[in-house]
């Protein structure tokens, strides 16, 4: 009858510590969440003639553009939007797999994976970068 109440309680136990497990991981993911959120990516042209800020989907929230740019050629100032946008989510990028490597660590399958997600989304074309694996 020992035998079998200790087996039992042992089970409990395993079971009370998954279940703790679960919840701490959940608590995280929902920081996390509440953290990337919260981010915006910005950049700034090399000439400084063109600032943005994307929010946390990669989506530009500002634009601003010096007076400078009216004695440039539209399609100039339209190529520069375009390139500094991309840094501004390269930027947010940037950000995500530094607080993602942070709260889940930088071996974590799932940290990865949500990294990996971002970088599909927000640059389709380059994809993460080795230190963000």
């Amino acid at each position: 009858m020992w035998a079998d109440e200790a087996a039992l309680d042992a089970t409990a136990r395993r079971i009370d510590d998954w279940e703790s497990s679960i919840a701490e991981r959940a608590a995280r993911a929902r920081a996390l969440a509440a953290q990337i959120q919260a981010l915006t990516g910005n950049a700034r042209s090399p000439d400084r003639m063109v600032e943005v800020t994307v929010d946390s989907a990669g989506l530009l929230t500002d634009l601003r553009l010096d007076e400078r740019t009216r004695q440039h050629a539209a399609a100039l100032t339209a190529r520069q939007i375009l390139q500094t946008a991309l840094a501004a989510r390269h930027d947010l990028l940037r950000q995500v797999t530094e607080i993602t490597t942070q709260a889940l660590g930088a071996g974590d399958p799932t940290a990865a994976a949500l990294v990996a997600s971002y970088w599909h989304r927000l640059d389709p074309d380059q994809g993460p970068s080795d230190a963000g694996r």
